[in-house]
This record gives C-alpha cells, sequence and structure tokens, in this order.
C-alpha cells in the first residue's frame, strides 16, 4: 500500500496532467471570435475555422486516447506521461506561433495526440494508487480540480485575449507541463506488463473513421451533402469505423477490448457519458459564442459568464464522490443530468442584450450544479467495476468517448444552429443541449447499479480534506 505522501503527489500530478489537457479543450473556445477574425479568409469561412479548431484537437484525442489508454498500460504510466507533457508543450507553441488557419487546425491536432497520452494515465495512475472508499473520493478530487479546467479555461482565456492576444491562450500551457514534469520525478514507474501489443491498426482506422464524418459535418453547411468532397469522406469514415468495430473484435491485442462493455454500469455508463458530455461541449460551444457574437460581451466576460459552474464544481464534486462511493452512483448520475437540463431550459428566456444576473446566471448556476453532482459518481461508476489491470484503457475510453460525444456534436452546430447564431438558433441549441441531459439522466436510472460499497470512516482517506 502506497505512503499517505506517494497518494498525495500521485493525487496532484494526475490532477495537473489532465489538467493540461482539459484546459485546452475549452481555454479555446473564448478566442475562437478572435481566430476567426484574424485567420479566417472571409466570414463564409469563419464558423467553419472556429469548428475545425475545437474539432481538429478533438479528433486525434479522441481516436488516439485509446491507444495511448493500451500504451500506458504496456509501457508504464509515468513513461506515458512525461512524453505527453514534452510533445503538448511543443504543440502549444507552434498554436501561439501559427500564421495561418489551416497551420493552426494541424497545430491543435499534435496537441491532441499528445493529450491522448495524459488523461488515461493520469486516472490510472489514481486506479493503482488508490483503492476501497479512498479511491472514490480520490477520482471525486481528480474530477473536480482537472474538470474545473475545463470550466475555468474561458475566464483565463478571455483575459489574455482582450489584454494580450489570442495567442497567448496557447501559451498559458507552458507553466503547468513545467510543474507536472518536475513533480513526475518522485513517482515509481509501473512495471511493464509482457505480451502486450499496440494496436496500430485500430488507431488509424479510428482516427480515419472520426475525421471523415466530422469533416462532413462540418463542410456540409458550405458545399452542401451532394458535393463530392463530403458524401465521400463520410462514407470512408463510416466504413472505417465499422472496419474498426470488426477489426477490435477480432484483434489479438486490440486497443478497446469489446469484453469491456460486458459490463453493465461500464456499458451504459459510456453510453451517459457520450450524452452528458456531449451536452457539456457543445452547449459551452454556442454560449461563448452567443454572448460575444450576438450580446457583445468582451471576451473576460464571456469566460466570466462560465464561472458559477467552476465554483459548484469545487464545492460539490468531491462530495458527491464521496457519496457515491458510499452509497452508489444511480442516484447522482439520474437526477444530475436532470439538473443540468433545467439549467439550460431556464436560459431560454435570453435575448439579444443577454442580460447576465437575469437570463442566463440562473441557468447557469443550476446546470453548474447537476454538473457537479455528475461527473464524480459517473467515472467512479465506469471505473469501479473493471479489473484494475484494465484501469488504463478502461479510463481511455471513457475520455474517448466524452471527447467524441463533445466534437460529434459541435460537428453538428451548422445543422442547429444554421449559417448565423442569433436569438432563434441559440434557443435551438438550449433545447438540443437540455434534451442530451435528460438522455444521459433517464439512460443513467434505467441501466445503473449501485456497488455493494462499506462505509468508511472520512479520516481514512489518505489524501485528506
Amino acid at each position: 500500500m502506497p505512503s499517505a505522501t506517494t497518494q498525495r503527489r500521485v493525487l496532484l500530478v494526475a490532477i495537473l496532467a489532465s489538467f493540461v489537457s482539459f484546459l485546452d479543450g475549452t481555454v479555446v473556445n473564448v478566442a475562437l471570435p478572435a481566430i476567426a477574425d484574424d485567420l479566417a479568409a472571409g466570414p463564409a469561412d469563419a464558423l467553419a475555422l472556429q469548428q475545425w479548431v475545437v474539432d481538429a484537437y478533438l479528433i486525434t484525442l479522441g481516436a488516439l486516447i485509446l491507444v495511448a489508454g493500451s500504451v500506458s498500460d504496456v509501457h508504464g504510466r509515468r513513461r506515458v506521461l512525461w512524453w505527453g507533457l514534452i510533445g503538448f508543450a511543443v504543440a502549444s507553441v507552434l498554436c501561439a506561433l501559427a500564421p495561418t488557419g489551416p497551420f493552426l487546425i494541424g497545430a491543435r491536432a499534435l496537441q491532441g495526440v499528445a493529450g491522448a497520452l495524459l488523461v488515461p494515465s493520469s486516472l490510472a495512475l489514481i486506479v493503482s494508487t488508490f483503492t476501497g472508499p479512498a479511491q472514490g473520493r480520490a477520482i471525486g478530487r481528480w474530477t473536480a480540480w482537472s474538470g474545473t479546467a475545463m470550466l475555468v479555461g474561458p475566464l483565463l482565456g478571455g483575459l489574455f485575449v482582450d489584454t494580450l492576444s489570442w495567442r497567448w491562450v496557447f501559451g498559458i500551457n507552458v507553466l503547468p507541463v513545467a510543474v507536472t514534469l518536475w513533480l513526475l520525478r518522485g513517482i515509481d514507474d509501473v512495471p511493464e506488463p509482457s505480451g502486450r501489443r499496440i494496436d496500430v491498426r485500430g488507431a488509424v482506422l479510428a482516427a480515419v473513421g472520426l475525421a471523415g464524418p466530422v469533416y462532413a459535418l462540418i463542410e456540409s453547411s458550405r458545399y452542401g451533402w451532394g458535393d463530392p468532397a463530403v458524401w465521400i469522406p463520410l462514407v470512408v469514415g463510416l466504413a472505417c469505423l465499422a472496419g474498426f468495430l470488426a477489426w477490435e473484435r477480432a484483434a489479438p491485442d486490440p486497443m478497446l477490448p469489446l469484453r469491456l462493455f460486458a459490463v453493465r454500469n461500464f456499458a451504459v455508463g459510456n453510453v451517459a457519458t457520450a450524452a452528458i458530455y456531449g451536452a457539456l461541449g457543445f452547449g459551452q460551444f454556442v454560449i461563448i459564442l452567443f454572448v460575444q457574437q450576438v450580446a457583445g460581451y468582451t471576451a473576460t466576460a464571456a469566460g466570466l459568464s462560465m464561472l458559477p459552474v467552476t465554483i459548484l464544481m469545487l464545492l460539490v464534486s468531491g462530495r458527491a464522490g464521496a457519496l457515491a462511493g458510499r452509497y452508489g452512483p444511480r442516484f447522482f448520475m439520474s437526477v444530475g443530468p436532470l439538473v443540468g437540463a433545467a439549467g439550460y431550459l431556464l436560459m431560454l428566456t435570453t435575448t439579444e442584450d443577454a442580460d447576465y444576473w437575469t437570463q442566463l446566471f440562473p441557468g447557469v448556476a443550476v446546470f453548474g450544479l447537476g454538473l457537479a453532482m455528475t461527473v464524480s459518481p459517473l467515472t467512479s461508476a465506469i471505473l469501479g467495476f473493471i479489473p484494475a489491470a484494465d484501469a488504463g484503457i478502461g479510463s481511455a475510453t471513457n475520455n474517448a468517448v466524452s471527447r467524441i460525444a463533445g466534437l460529434v456534436v459541435v460537428a453538428f452546430a451548422g445543422v442547429i444552429v444554421g449559417s448565423r447564431l442569433d436569438v432563434d438558433s441559440f434557443h435551438r441549441a438550449l433545447v438540443v443541449t437540455a434534451a442530451l441531459l435528460v438522455v444521459g439522466g433517464l439512460v443513467s436510472w434505467a441501466g445503473i447499479r449501485n456497488a455493494q460499497v462499506t462505509a468508511a470512516p472520512d479520516d481514512a482517506d489518505a489524501v485528506g480534506q
């Protein structure tokens, strides 16, 4: 059993490593209007560029996070984290120096490759270091702190955009990367298992299978579905996805072991994850764009608009994880998304001026409460039912599902919102987001089963309150 000091260090490293990846997934949202003004060829290309800046990162992250989970299981969590951090820093510098839109999109894709190495390894470190109720509390703290990066990101991004430049949004990654590399020196690596192989074919099929449909969804608003430049990538991508599933079923050492989906909570939890995180990614994307491009908020004000969610995540998420570890996750995974959906429906009163305190704040706060109730129990339910040896690939699968859900729904933005973001299209986006959250809650209620857990006194938590 690792010492309390080692557990604290592992938790801090895991939080910082995943914080970097989560932060970059959202900090860029608030910079999208400035990026489009600087790098888009014209107004017609602005929305497509904004979608690609988000989705280029998510495509490579979502596709490769699966094989990265296998890599972390084979080569050790510490080693994979080290390379991921170095690669992320290099890609971030390339993003900051991007002279054109296509260059930035390519650099974002490289960031996704490096980011894929971070999250599964960091969470697997926690699962392999903590056991019992302490594991649930550790995952709760990991979720609270690393998850807040997804929500504090717009605030930091807004400050950089308004006071310096959107390019500094990417430079923010250097400091946490350096700190995490320094802390990583004090953690022993996990011994390498023998007889494992990296599923390169599966990774290629997954990457092409995701990129093709996402490309078609984004570019269909400009060229139409009948254009060969749209339907050919769609068909190729869907064929690769089918080939991916067939290969994973037959592969001697698959990057996505389909046997994991025979575990009820793992399978149902990932379906719920797709709905909940699809809503999270799309909802935040649309709100940040609307308040800047329609309501005229500054980038900093746009980032501040989501601050209540960050505060509630910090205050509630860890406690929700501990309660789920004691009583089971089903209640929290069912009620939390429904509360979040109510928050988005409250924002239907929003007009073109988007008065924050009367039209946005109540809904944002209610959504934040629902999200804080959900995320820690969701992670615990999924990872608490699979063998510790599969922790890397299990966490990678769940993170891949969450990222892929976000990229697919953002790719649908043109279909949902249309060619122009206004009050009516914003309201449509809010309804779609709420509907996804309701689906996540209903799926959890119907399918999640509570674990047989034994309550432990709070002072057993080696991490501390």
